[in-house]
């Protein structure tokens, strides 16, 4: 089974995906925390946006 995403929904994917690893990079989270969270946004693109934008690293 295998899951393609193409088109306009692939690239805002990779938008999304970017601008959250930007976001954990600039937090003040420990940098394991920052490594965590970039593993699982890349390696699970959309639930891992979904997990870092309610349960991530924030900026305060």
């Amino acid at each position: 089974m295998s899951i393609e995403i193409t088109g306009f929904f692939g690239f805002l994917l990779f938008i999304l995906s970017v601008w959250a690893i930007i976001k954990t990079v600039e937090s003040r989270a420990s940098t394991g925390t920052k490594v965590l969270w970039t593993v699982v946004i890349l390696l699970l693109p959309v639930l891992g946006l979904i997990f870092w934008f309610f349960l991530g690293p924030r900026k305060h």
